[in-house]
């Protein structure tokens, strides 16, 4: 458990920035999963002396998704992972173009 704690922290999921010669900041974004799993069974003593047997597992998955780029006051995002299959999985991924749309829109309006 102490492994997986110093494995899964903020730092696994969005990572440390990148900051490249001409002033962009790529910052990548990561899914992290994992999952556990135990059994046992009670044997006679005739088949085992101790009569008992069990196991468990773990396992951790980190898998790239994203990046987050900014130059100036501008962010993008760029995807790494397959293009969405569901509805709402399209409208999770079209979320930050909308957010951009409003920004741009409110701009106008100022001027």
């Amino acid at each position: 458990m102490q492994k997986m704690r110093e494995m899964i922290d903020a730092n696994t999921i969005v990572g440390e920035p990148i900051v490249t010669a001409d002033g962009i900041t790529l910052i990548p974004v990561s899914k992290v999963t994992f999952g556990f799993a135990g059994g046992g069974s009670d044997f006679s003593e005739k088949q085992d002396k101790n009569g008992f047997g069990g196991g468990t597992g773990a396992g951790v998955t980190i898998t790239p998704v994203a990046f987050l780029i900014a130059k100036g006051e501008k962010v993008d995002i760029i995807f790494v992972t397959p293009t969405a299959l569901t509805t709402v999985d399209r409208i999770i991924d079209s979320v930050p173009g909308v957010i951009d749309k409003v920004t741009e829109f409110m701009g106008k309006e100022k001027d």
